[in-house]
């Protein structure tokens, strides 16, 4: 992503948590959709999974989300 010197405007790192932060993201609007699906189907085992997996990209989300903010200010981890 950057070169090597210091007029880069973000880190590899920093770009790298910003793209998975960004997947993850998307990822959760997905499963929204999916979900609603999932319940007009009427198949709550397909809506318990898809509201389980929505979680763990939230929880997720926020891991890297707090990664990220360490990376910005610090420079690294």
């Amino acid at each position: 992503m950057a070169d090597n010197g210091d007029n880069r405007a973000l880190s590899n790192l920093e770009y790298d948590l910003l793209t998975a932060l960004q997947n993850k993201a998307e990822a959760v609007k997905a499963y929204e959709t999916y979900i609603q699906d999932a319940q007009q189907m009427q198949s709550q085992p397909c809506v318990e999974l898809f509201q389980k997996l929505r979680q763990a990209d939230i929880d997720q989300a926020q891991e890297i989300r707090q990664h990220l903010q360490e990376v910005m200010q610090k420079g690294k981890m």
